[in-house]
């Protein structure tokens, strides 16, 4: 079973994706913030896919994407960014950074089944 990890201050947005993350065969790890995200993939590198919040205290999601991009062991991981920062600048900053997609709030779940089908992390008959 693939593991996500899922990034967010708001702890209802973490279980609204752990939930659906589960339900598409993932098992899920949660963070609160980026700081607390980078000790959990130093602890389970397998990782396989990030979903992160981009407005969160301690380390944002923009600064967390960032270390994790800069440490060779997770260069393949996928990171969608999930946030309700619409602006093109966030998706390019986001994008430029590293980030592989990104998902606008408020989102639905066939939101993000459609964004892991694209990205090649769920086959289409779990969708």
């Amino acid at each position: 079973m693939p593991t996500a990890l899922v990034v967010d201050d708001a702890k209802v947005i973490r279980r609204l994706l752990a939930n659906q993350l589960g339900e598409l065969g993932y098992e899920v790890i949660e963070a609160a913030n980026g700081q607390e995200a980078i000790g959990k993939l130093d602890r389970t590198p397998s990782v396989r896919l990030a979903l992160i919040d981009w407005n969160m205290p301690v380390m944002n999601g923009i600064e967390c994407l960032k270390a994790i991009r800069s440490d060779p062991r997770f260069r393949a991981l996928t990171i969608v960014m999930v946030t309700q920062e619409t602006e093109m600048g966030y998706i390019v900053a986001a994008l430029n950074a590293g980030a592989n997609d990104y998902i606008m709030k408020p989102f639905t779940p066939e939101i993000v089944s459609e964004k892991l089908l694209l990205l090649g992390l769920i086959d289409g008959q779990k969708t």
